[in-house]
């Protein structure tokens, strides 16, 4: 066997497809965001704004956050020392999981060290608790879910997404001593769309089943304290697990679960993925605690973040670019075609100092490869007047077709 040639087909075969990623060097600047410095191939700087970043609110760069943080290197050090069990146990991490727990109006929550590990770890480890278990799982679920809901052992039911006629037909098909959970997400990152929260929650309430959010895309965004989608729709209490990132609106690193008391407890048990893993720094649990806390009053950035999303979404409709708007933060630009999306995004990053990059199969199906676009509230009227002019020179440059705007 010839390894190294195997690789480099598998390599190529991206390369041909259109599809290989490439990481661009960039260097954000504090008190800056959303600019930053890219380092071209040739050692050259040049200014750049982020466009694709999930920073969605700034908070990376907040001093209440920066603050928490030094103070806590300061006092502690550099890393956790250990998993929780051995010495990674701090005053921070319960002081983060409490504030979660408050959140999500939850009787406890567990911290893992992203929302991916979380996803899979939790997933993976019910069907231990809970012998027999069937999984009911959209099919647009990240890929934490699927690899979770895979690796687990236990019986697996795909519904069509969103599709609650269909999943209520996949739960009738089953036998109803059967214990079963539902695993969907809120916001669904790609397309921007909300899940069906209380139509599930109803057909949940109805087969018995348990219910598993995904609050990635949403926590700290929506609700009034930034509980995400099932706090503005007051649905929180109807779902037995929440899972969350650290990483996205609150800018640090990590993830959740916010549950009951004694679900905590026994994935916290069970779990190979939280008890076999180092914990968080204490510095990155402090500035995650000083996050969620501030945004759990901080409503007027959360309503400038969705006044710079329709606004760019409006523009971008005027000029008959194909976007897809289901109402929420995020702002997709469907492209079509691999290699030109890649195009586009080096043009607009070479060319205008815009930084978003393409979005491919398999994160997207084939055919609808697109730019997402993350407004924050910072990406203020200059940002997105140069945005726009970009993306209208570009399409036309590039001959993509428009909307019918006088239909």
């Amino acid at each position: 066997m010839d390894y190294g040639a195997q690789l480099t087909q598998a390599i190529d075969r991206l390369h041909d497809e259109g599809r290989y990623r490439t990481f661009i060097d960039i260097e954000r600047r504090q008190g800056q965001f959303p600019h930053a410095t890219w380092t071209r191939p040739d050692g050259q700087e040049t200014p750049i704004t982020v466009w694709c970043g999930n920073d969605y609110l700034g908070m990376g760069q907040h001093p209440v956050v920066l603050s928490a943080m030094h103070e806590a290197i300061d006092a502690t050090g550099a890393g956790s020392g250990g998993t929780r069990n051995i010495s990674g146990t701090t005053v921070y991490h319960k002081r983060l999981e409490a504030e979660l727990a408050d959140l999500h109006g939850k009787e406890a929550a567990l911290l893992f060290t992203s929302a991916y590990i979380a996803n899979d770890a939790t997933l993976s480890t019910l069907p231990k608790l809970f012998p027999g278990l069937i999984i009911y799982s959209d099919e647009l679920n990240h890929a934490s879910m699927i690899e979770g809901v895979r690796r687990n052992g236990g019986a697996k039911r795909i519904f069509r997404h969103n599709d609650v006629e269909h999943l209520r037909a996949l739960l009738e098909a089953d036998d109803p001593a059967a214990p079963k959970l539902i695993a969907f997400e809120s916001v669904y990152s790609m397309d921007g769309d909300f899940g069906p929260i209380e139509a599930i929650c109803d057909l949940a309430d109805e087969f018995g089943a348990l219910t598993y959010i995904d609050e990635v895309h949403a926590v700290g965004m929506y609700g009034p304290r930034g509980g995400g989608v099932t706090e503005r729709d007051h649905l929180a209490h109807r779902i037995d697990i929440i899972n969350g990132t650290l990483a996205k609106a609150y800018g640090v690193m990590g993830g959740y679960i916010a549950a009951s008391a004694k679900m905590c407890d026994a994935i916290r048990s069970y779990a190979p993925g939280f008890i076999f893993t180092t914990s968080l720094p204490p510095a990155v649990a402090a500035g995650a605690a000083a996050s969620v806390a501030h945004l759990k009053q901080d409503q007027a950035l959360r309503e400038r973040h969705q006044t710079q999303a329709a606004i760019l979404k409006t523009r971008l409709k005027g000029m008959g670019l194909p976007i897809i708007d289901h109402g929420s933060h995020i702002v997709p630009v469907i492209v079509g075609d691999p290699v030109h999306t890649k195009k586009l995004s080096d043009m607009l990053l070479e060319g205008y100092g815009i930084y978003v990059q393409p979005i491919n199969f398999p994160t997207v199906p084939r055919g609808t490869e697109r730019l997402r676009f993350t407004p924050s509230p910072v990406h203020g009227p200059r940002e997105i007047d140069h945005l726009v002019r970009a993306m209208d020179e570009l399409w036309s440059h590039c001959a993509l077709n428009r909307a019918d705007l006088s239909a």
